[in-house]
């Protein structure tokens, strides 16, 4: 063997070596088993558990150099949301009374009261329909709208109450009937109180070294659903491992290995999101602080602790049709044994049901990367969705593949196609 082919294979060798610690199954368990353990309770919005998963991940990005989003001591991006608590509510709706619980309203004003004179735009969440996605749809929206829901939904009606419990403060008002009639008149009422809270994302920043003010983000959210009723094992803690704590991890990793090699062109900004469960309203309030136009790609990450539908060394990225980024990722990684595929739930409509959404629907190249298996995800959203459950040593393949294939964009050298907003949803 010729000396000059030895030399390019200890090359070859050293660099895999080097990757491959960059990216070693027992960092990513460590970090992914702080952020799920017990101590973190759950990480819900606006209790403790959650404050200490934030000091966490601040301490991760100062440990690996990052800088801070305003240039300040903190990593924390903080905002206020408003958290309402019913007091009354009442609804006549063609001269028919309905009951107290069949009335949820979503606005900033502690007295509500509207009537077909009103000016509200009358809308719909017929039989059948994603009760979830269209509730969220609706709020997003902010515009003064009576939302009638259809009788069917009765049992998933009371989570809307809770769902609605924080927002960000607004104008307008959105009252949620639950009914099958459609009234020609309808006179509604409401009181609640209203206080403002403050809550926070962690974001870390590394400047690009040729195109600073173009903007590639990693991303996934830390908060989860806290502590619950206790299931059949008396276990009432949702660590959520894999929502999100997985995602998390992910930025974590991803934000070390960018800031040890130093050479990306554009800069790279490291977010870890709140409130998503309750609403998006973390990764809405960081979408709306960027210029759309300078951000490049956005690299959302949700759920990657379990195998995909294909097994190993496979994800799948949302809304994979709306821009030629996935086309890029797999051009990065051709050769390397991983393989990134659309998103096969089409019908659960994920592309906008993440923490992308915001920036995708401005027309940034934002997706989500996620191996969930949605129509058969054991633990998801429950109290059995602990580190045990995950496969740490396909994370690490997942992490290491979504830093590969994002390479040409980080350098610079690709651009991924902007998102259609024509033809949103």
């Amino acid at each position: 063997m010729k000396i000059r082919t030895v030399i390019f294979l200890l090359l070859i060798s050293a660099g895999s070596s080097l990757s491959a610690q960059n990216f070693d199954p027992a960092a990513v368990e460590k970090i992914e088993r702080t952020l799920s353990s017990d101590a973190m309770q759950g990480r819900a919005t606006f209790t403790p558990g959650i404050e200490k998963a934030a000091d966490y991940i601040g301490t991760q990005f100062r440990q690996a150099g990052l800088k801070t989003l305003d240039g300040g001591s903190s990593y924390r991006q903080p905002f206020t949301m408003l958290a309402t608590k019913p007091v009354s509510a009442s609804a006549i709706i063609d001269g028919q009374t309905l009951s107290a619980d069949h009335v949820v309203v979503v606005s900033a004003s502690p007295q509500i009261k509207i009537d077909d004179h009103s000016g509200f735009e009358k809308a719909y969440i017929r039989a059948g329909a994603a009760f979830g996605p269209e509730v969220l749809r609706y709020i997003k929206a902010k515009k003064n709208t009576l939302v009638l829901v259809d009788s069917s939904f009765a049992r998933s009606f009371p989570r809307l109450a809770r769902f609605t419990r924080q927002q960000f403060k607004s104008d307008n008002t959105i009252v949620f009937l639950l009914t099958s009639a459609d009234p020609a008149t309808y006179s509604i009422t409401a009181e609640q109180e209203v206080t403002e809270r403050t809550l926070a994302n962690v974001v870390g920043i590394l400047p690009g070294n040729s195109k600073k003010n173009e903007y590639v983000i990693f991303s996934g959210h830390y908060d989860h659903l806290g502590i619950g009723k206790p299931d059949d094992k008396g276990d009432s803690i949702y660590n959520g491992a894999n929502d999100d704590a997985s995602g998390t991890t992910a930025v974590i990793m991803l934000a070390r290995y960018f800031a040890k090699k130093k050479n990306n062109a554009r800069t790279l900004v490291f977010a870890t999101f709140t409130a998503e469960e309750i609403g998006e309203f973390g990764s809405e309030y960081f979408s709306n602080q960027f210029d759309p136009s300078k951000v490049m790609a956005m690299f959302n990450i949700e759920m990657i602790g379990t195998e995909s539908k294909w097994g190993t060394n496979s994800a799948y990225i949302t809304g994979y049709e709306r821009t030629d980024m996935g086309k890029i990722l797999e051009k990065n990684l051709k050769g390397s044994g991983f393989s990134f595929h659309p998103d096969p739930y089409p019908r659960e409509n994920l592309f906008y049901r993440s923490d992308n959404a915001t920036l995708a629907k401005q027309g940034v190249p934002a997706h989500t990367i996620s191996t969930s298996k949605m129509d058969s995800e054991k633990y998801y959203h429950t109290a059995g969705d602990e580190m045990s459950t995950l496969d740490m040593k396909n994370m690490a393949a997942i992490i290491r593949s979504i830093a590969i294939s994002s390479k040409s964009i980080v350098d610079g050298k690709d651009t991924p196609s902007r998102v259609d907003t024509q033809q949103l949803r």
